[in-house]
């Protein structure tokens, strides 16, 4: 058999020989695009302009779409916001693209698990959605730092959103690897992403006229070749208009519709107009009030800019939640950290549950879309578990000596300076900076954002934006000066994204005089962190627990797990921590009152459920299924 094969296979190699010859000659004779998929061979124009219509190949199209960020959702729950989208009349799914969570460090990248860009993009195409891709590298999104990566901070000379070197080799790399997974997924290639926004809301930040064309021709460069936009806000879209690229507008109400038709017409004749952003809502603060727009209002203005013959994306159609560290702020007369939740009073709810502008965006759509929709998706359940009471407890003071060596310092270092993250500094959390003093007086300095101040365990105050100075009382002897200091969130808009630098900024001063010799330690609170910690560091709860802390208890579930709210009423400020997934910050100043907990996240049997209150503990953990957000839900 083995002689016979030999022999055989000159014959074969003959044979193939003779196959392509035969090939060539039939495919000359015929058009080799007929035998092409016809999936693919009609993709060629893609969405592109007509005049004052926007065209999808040959027909005219509008874009009816919705922002969803695939990070703010878990995965699980990515198919079920999609067809509530799907089913209420939408055709396009819109989302930003986080640059600071997907290369935490410079050069590693992540896109697994929630981050899975392309899963969620191949998803939208599998229920049938088109894509809009927003990719930055500023996104702004009210998340840290509008989406940037700390350690650029690490550059005192940094100039963010600028084409200052620093930032564009960073970008460049950056954009290697991103546009290698986007570039198959757009529409000529066979995928769903029918257009990429160049940047974000740049005309009202406008520091350098070369920074636009930059980023045009960087993403020109490694292969979008799908219709490309702008997006600015009124104060920034004189400034915002970009040669070769689509404008569009981010708008809150159906008064400022008058810019769409006269501005943009007067930079770009006739060419479709789309609003990019209508905000159904709008993100909430801590201390502030929780924002709230009538479901009324939001049908009129939405209704006003689709007869003004504009394409719409709802901004947010589902907000979701900012679970970990990654809110951003505000800074402008006053600092204003963001809050966990990302509900954001938009058309679907921050656990996705039904509205009122669900319900009557849904009947608006529907009677424009010349058919039945698809029916919307049975709700996730939800339920209210048990109260869980913390029985083991860890001061953080117990804590330090399982933490990783501190750094040794003359003087303070800001948290994107440290030499941790491998050489990448610190993003998120906590930082502790330990000295010695010996002597009572005013301790100053410029702290960010907030940080609580004691003389050996004993806690003494607060030092923030607000208060610069703070009075050490009477001391003997030597006693350890100790300041844990939070980034509550880096600015996401605005100006000053440059002076976003966190923890100690320069020099603290007791009594006018620099102190020196500091010990500073990285408390992040990844995963890892918590890995430290194993079962005998733990000790029971005491009557009074000296806080800083963290305590830990068991979250009992018997049958399968369903979503949930955790209360922390009688806590004061702190962070939750479920199974080593980190749910967020939570604040007694409100307005928000709960936590979205994912039953996704939770198991069948024993969950660890960790909060480190910074203040005061309360005595258990509560759970509820409705949270407090003042807003109306309908059920379908």
């Amino acid at each position: 058999m083995t002689t016979w094969k030999i022999q055989r296979r000159p014959c074969r190699a003959f044979g193939l020989l003779l196959l392509v010859i035969l090939s060539v000659l039939v495919l000359r004779r015929l058009d080799w695009r007929s035998l092409i998929s016809p999936w693919l061979r009609h993709r060629r124009a893609g969405l592109h302009t007509n005049g004052q219509n926007f065209m999808l190949e040959d027909s005219t199209f509008w874009v009816f779409g919705g922002s969803v960020h695939y990070f703010r959702v878990p995965k699980a729950y990515w198919r079920d916001r999609l067809l509530k989208m799907k089913a209420c009349g939408l055709n396009t799914v819109t989302t930003y693209v986080p640059w600071n969570l997907h290369e935490p460090q410079r050069g590693k990248f992540d896109f697994s698990g929630n981050l899975d860009l392309e899963a969620f993009v191949l998803m939208a195409a599998e229920i049938g959605l088109w894509v809009i891709l927003r990719p930055g590298p500023y996104i702004c999104s009210e998340i840290d730092l509008g989406g940037l990566p700390s350690w650029l901070l690490r550059d005192s000379d940094m100039r963010l959103r600028t084409t200052y070197k620093g930032f564009t080799e960073a970008v460049d790399l950056y954009f290697d690897h991103l546009m290698s997974r986007v570039v198959p997924l757009q529409y000529k290639h066979g995928g769903p992403i029918i257009a990429v926004q160049v940047e974000n809301e740049y005309g009202s930040y406008n520091k350098d006229p070369a920074y636009m064309p930059y980023i045009k021709k960087a993403l020109e460069d490694r292969g979008i070749v799908e219709l490309l936009l702008t997006s600015d806000n009124k104060d920034g879209l004189s400034k915002g208009v970009i040669h070769g690229v689509l404008a569009t507008i981010n708008l809150k109400s159906q008064h400022e519709l008058q810019l769409l038709t006269t501005f943009l017409f007067s930079v770009q004749r006739v060419q479709p107009k789309m609003v990019m952003e209508y905000w159904t809502g709008w993100f909430d603060s801590w201390g502030g009030p929780h924002n709230i727009l009538d479901s009324s209002e939001v049908l009129k203005t939405v209704s006003a800019i689709i007869d003004a013959g504009s394409s719409i994306n709802l901004y947010m159609f589902h907000g979701g939640t900012n679970f970990g560290f990654i809110n951003g702020a505000m800074h402008f007369h006053e600092y204003k950290s963001e809050v966990t939740s990302y509900d954001y009073d938009a058309v679907l709810t921050e656990a996705g549950d039904y509205t009122d502008k669900y319900k009557k965006l849904r009947e608006f759509f529907g009677s424009i879309s010349g058919g039945p929709l698809p029916p919307p998706p049975a709700l996730l359940p939800k339920t209210a578990y048990e109260a869980v009471r913390p029985t083991l407890y860890l001061s953080l003071w117990d804590a330090l000596q399982y933490m990783e060596e501190p750094i040794n310092s003359e003087t303070p270092v800001n948290m994107e300076n440290l030499s941790v993250n491998d050489g990448n500094g610190q993003s998120f959390g906590y930082t502790l900076y330990e000295t010695s003093i010996d002597s009572s007086g005013i301790l100053s300095g410029l702290v960010r954002d907030r940080g609580q101040v004691f003389v050996n365990t004993v806690s003494i105050g607060f030092l923030d934006y607000k208060r610069r100075k703070i009075s050490i009382p009477l001391i003997q002897g030597h006693s350890t000066l100790r300041i844990l200091v939070e980034n509550c969130g880096r600015v996401n808009y605005g100006d000053n994204i440059d002076d976003q630098r966190k923890g100690l900024i320069g020099n603290i001063y007791l009594n006018n005089s620099p102190l020196k010799n500091f010990r500073i330690y990285s408390l992040d609170m990844k995963e890892s962190f918590f890995q430290r910690f194993s079962a005998n560091v733990w000790n029971p709860v005491p009557d009074a627990p000296i806080v800083p802390a963290f305590f830990l208890g068991a979250l009992s579930i018997d049958l399968s797990p369903l979503d949930t709210f955790m209360e922390l009423k009688g806590w004061e400020k702190g962070v939750v921590f479920i199974n080593s997934q980190n749910l967020g910050r939570y604040w007694n100043i409100g307005p928000q009152e709960t936590l979205y907990l994912p039953g996704t996240w939770l198991d069948q049997g024993i969950n660890q459920v960790v909060v480190f209150e910074e203040e005061m503990a309360g005595p258990v953990i509560r759970f509820t299924e409705t949270p407090y957000l003042g807003r109306n839900q309908y059920l379908s």
